[in-house]
């Protein structure tokens, strides 16, 4: 049986998700994916069982990373503001750092694995948003609304502005770029739409 090479099974992941992002989904396969990376087919099985196991580890182990990354530094106690600008910090660092990942999730969103990376996902990262949330709530920082209403609020704007950034370009394809000037009067805007 040969064994597992680390730097090799790191390469396997990074082109995976490079791969998801290029082909989607659908077009995604073992085949290409050993020919992004210059390996044998047979050599992928020795990591992964199959195209479902390995979307499937790739996709928990990405969520475990970037719902570590979200909670740096981050204590549910913090006052609202501070917290959020704490999530908002961690969020687009990540984003920033791991250009393909948010495409990658955005793949994941609308496939079968959904539910299943949702699983591991929410179980290391909810409870410590939710007592955050309710903290907020008691200290009469935010109104009460449906956590969706929230989430939309507190940062799609922030993954808005991330993917015009990788895109390049605005709505209108006009030409945009990130900054932190950009970064945080948007955060200051959704603030004020969160707050009493």
């Amino acid at each position: 049986m040969r064994t597992r090479d680390v730097d090799k099974e790191k390469l396997v992941k990074q082109k995976a998700i490079e791969s998801i992002v290029k082909y989607g989904m659908e077009g995604f396969s073992m085949n290409k994916l050993a020919k992004e990376c210059k390996i044998s087919v047979a050599t992928l099985y020795i990591y992964y069982k199959d195209r479902d196991d390995l979307i499937l580890k790739i996709a928990e182990e990405e969520g475990l990373r970037m719902a570590k990354t979200m909670v740096d530094g981050f204590d549910p106690e913090m006052p609202f503001v501070d917290g959020l600008r704490v999530q908002w910090k961690n969020r687009y660092r990540h984003m920033m750092d791991n250009p393909f990942i948010g495409v990658f999730f955005d793949q994941l969103r609308t496939s079968s694995y959904h539910a299943k990376f949702m699983e591991s996902f929410k179980g290391n990262f909810e409870p410590i948003v939710t007592k955050f949330m309710q903290n907020a709530l008691k200290r009469g920082e935010i109104n009460e609304m449906p956590f969706e209403a929230y989430w939309s609020v507190a940062f799609a704007p922030l993954y808005s502005l991330i993917r015009f950034h990788n895109e390049g370009h605005s709505v209108g394809g006009m030409p945009f770029t990130m900054s932190d000037k950009i970064l945080w009067a948007t955060f200051d805007l959704v603030v004020k739409a969160l707050k009493n």
